[in-house]
C-alpha cells in the first residue's frame, strides 16, 4: 500500500506529460488519479490507525500514526483541490488563453509536488525527507510562476531563494543530529533513519541536540512561514494559481511542520520538553506579533490569508510549546482545520479573482449578491478562520490557550494573555475587510457583464436607463468551483460541533507520540 501510494502521483505525472490528448482529458486523468490517491490515502491510514506500521526499502520508507494522519490530509485537499481545478483552468483556458502545454505543464508539476510532499511524510530517513521537501520547493517553484508575470516571476525567484536558505540550515541541523547519533555508537548505514534516532535519543550529546533542533526549527520554520522568515510566503500566495495557493497554505506548511515535529520527539527524549517548547513559543508569539498589523492594515484578499497562515502556524507553534494533553492534542486539531479551511478559502479566493479582475479588497464589493455561492462559503470560511463557534478552528484554538492560561507557569500565562489580545486584533481587521467585501451592491462595472435576460421592474423618470432587480443579478450555480469546497465546510462543521470518534483517538495517540501526555 505505502509503494502505491507513492508511485500513483509519479505515475499519473508521466502519463499527463505523455498523453496526447485534450485539456478536458488531461482533467479526467488527474481527477480518476486523485481519487485513487484518496483511496490509498484512506487505506494506509486505516493500516496505521489498526497499529500497523508499514514500512518498504528496507525501512527507508515507514509510516507510524503520525505520518498515517499526514498522508490522510495531504491526499484529501489534494482531490479536492483536483476537483475544483476542472473549473478554475477551464476558466484560464477560456478568457486568458491558457494552452493546453500550459495545462499539462500544470498538472505535470501539480503531481510531482504531491509526491514530493507525500514522500516526505512517509520517510523513515530524515535525509530522504529533507530531499522530499526541497523536492516540494523546485516543483511550487514553477507553479507559482504558473501566469507568466513579472509579479508572478519576481515572487518565485524570491520564494525559492529564501526557501532553499531555510532548506540549506535546515541540511546543518540534519547533518549535526546524524554525527551526534553516530557519535553515540549507531551504525552509519541507519544513523539517519528516524528510528535509530529515536532508540538512541538518551544517548545524544546534549549540546549538540540543543544547537541542530535551532537550525531544524530556523529551517523548517522558514518553510513554515513563521516570522521573522516568512516574507516569501504573501508574495508567493497573492500569485499563485488559487489551487497551489490551497495546497501551499493548506498542506505543504504542515509537510514542513511534520519534519519539525520529527526532530522535537528527539530532542524533547535527550532534553526534556522545556527546551523546545520555550523556543516554539518564541516562535509561535513573533509570528502572531508579525502577522496582527499587517492583516489590519492589508488591502490584498490573497495576502491577507496569506499573513493569516503565518499567524495560524504561530498558534500551532503555541499549542506545541505550552505542550501538555491540551496544547499538544489543540496545535494537532489545528493542523487539520487550518489546512481544511484556509484551503477552502484560497479556491474561494480564485473564483473571485476570476469574477472581479481584481485582488484588492475595495474592489471587492457584494459577493453574496453577485456570486451567492461563492460568497455564503467565504463568509463561512472567513467566520470559521477567526475562531467563531462552532466551527472547529474555535475548538482547536480553546485547547490551544486553554493550556497556556492554566498550565501553572507565568511565561505560559503572559503568552496566553498576550497570543488573545492579539487574536482580537486580527478578529478585528478580517471583520474590517471582509464585511465590504460580502455585503452591499455589487459594482455597476460587474452588473455589466451580466446582460439582462428579464424585464425590468420599471423605468426611471426623464428616460433613466431601465431598473432590474437585484435578484438577476444572481447568476453564479453550483459548479466544480464551489460544490468541492463543501466537503471543507461540512468537516469543519462536524468536528466544531463533535470529533468523530476514530479522529479523536488518533489525535490522542498521536499526542503520547509526541510526549504531550496521556
Amino acid at each position: 500500500m505505502l509503494l502505491l501510494l507513492l508511485s500513483i502521483p509519479l505515475l499519473l505525472a508521466l502519463i499527463i506529460w505523455f498523453l496526447p490528448a485534450s485539456l478536458r482529458v488531461l482533467q479526467l486523468a488527474h481527477v480518476v488519479g486523485a481519487t485513487l490517491l484518496l483511496t490509498a490515502g484512506i487505506g494506509l491510514f486505516v493500516q496505521t490507525y489498526g497499529g500497523a506500521v508499514p514500512t518498504a526499502l528496507n525501512e527507508l520508507l515507514r509510516v507510524d500514526l503520525l505520518s498515517g494522519l499526514f498522508v490522510l490530509l495531504i491526499t484529501l485537499i489534494a482531490w479536492i483541490v483536483g476537483l475544483y481545478t476542472i473549473h478554475y483552468l477551464m476558466v484560464e483556458h477560456q478568457e486568458h488563453g491558457v494552452s493546453l502545454r500550459g495545462g499539462r505543464q500544470f498538472y505535470f508539476l501539480l503531481n510531482v509536488f504531491i509526491f514530493a510532499m507525500l514522500t516526505a511524510v512517509t520517510a523513515n530517513n530524515v535525509g530522504l525527507m529533507w530531499v522530499a521537501v526541497e523536492g516540494t520547493t523546485l516543483a511550487t517553484t514553477f507553479l507559482i510562476s504558473f501566469h507568466g508575470t513579472r509579479a508572478a516571476l519576481e515572487s518565485s525567484w524570491k520564494y525559492v531563494l529564501i526557501s532553499s536558505v531555510g532548506i540549506a540550515l535546515a541540511l546543518i541541523g540534519t547533518i549535526l543530529f546524524y554525527f551526534v547519533n553516530v557519535q553515540a555508537g549507531s551504525e552509519a548505514e541507519h544513523a539517519l533513519n528516524w528510528t535509530s534516532l529515536r532508540s538512541a535519543a538518551t544517548s545524544l550529546n546534549p549540546e549538540i541536540v540543543r544547537m541542530a533542533f535551532v537550525f531544524i526549527l530556523v529551517g523548517y520554520g522558514t518553510k513554515m512561514g513563521l516570522a521573522p522568515m516568512h516574507t516569501w510566503l504573501p508574495d508567493a500566495h497573492s500569485e499563485a494559481p488559487a489551487p497551489i495557493s490551497g495546497l501551499l497554505s493548506g498542506v505543504l506548511l504542515n509537510v514542513a511542520l511534520y519534519a519539525l515535529l520529527r526532530f522535537k520527539i528527539i530532542a524533547d527524549l535527550r532534553l526534556g520538553g522545556a527546551y523546545t517548547g520555550n523556543l516554539l513559543l518564541g516562535m509561535g508569539l513573533l509570528s502572531l506579533l508579525v502577522s496582527a498589523p499587517l492583516i489590519l492594515n492589508q488591502t490584498n484578499f490573497k495576502r491577507l490569508l496569506a499573513y493569516s497562515s503565518v499567524e495560524h502556524m504561530g498558534l500551532i507553534c503555541l499549542g506545541l510549546g505550552f505542550g501538555g494533553v491540551f496544547g499538544t492534542f489543540g496545535a494537532l486539531f489545528h493542523v487539520l482545520n487550518h489546512a481544511l479551511n484556509k484551503s477552502m478559502l484560497f479556491m474561494l479566493s480564485g473564483n473571485i479573482l476570476q469574477r472581479y479582475q481584481s485582488t484588492r479588497i475595495p474592489a471587492i464589493q457584494g459577493l453574496l449578491g453577485l456570486m451567492p455561492w461563492t460568497g455564503a462559503l467565504w463568509l463561512l470560511g472567513i467566520l470559521g478562520l477567526i475562531g467563531l463557534p462552532p466551527f472547529a478552528i474555535f475548538a482547536s484554538e480553546f485547547a490551544i490557550f486553554r493550556a497556556g492560561l492554566t498550565g501553572g507557569s507565568a511565561l505560559h500565562l503572559v503568552v496566553g494573555i498576550v497570543g488573545l489580545i492579539l487574536l482580537s486584533v486580527i478578529f478585528a481587521g478580517f471583520v474590517a475587510h471582509n464585511s465590504p467585501m460580502v455585503y452591499g451592491d455589487p459594482p455597476e462595472v460587474m452588473l455589466a457583464k451580466d446582460p439582462p435576460d428579464v424585464p425590468p421592474t420599471g423605468v426611471g423618470e426623464n428616460d433613466d436607463p431601465p431598473v432590474y432587480p437585484l435578484w438577476h443579478t444572481l447568476r453564479e450555480k453550483l459548479t466544480w468551483a464551489t460544490a468541492p469546497l463543501l466537503l471543507n465546510l461540512g468537516l469543519l462543521l462536524i468536528m466544531g460541533i463533535v470529533l468523530p470518534p476514530f479522529l479523536r483517538e488518533t489525535l490522542q495517540r498521536v499526542v503520547l507520540l509526541l510526549g504531550g501526555g496521556s
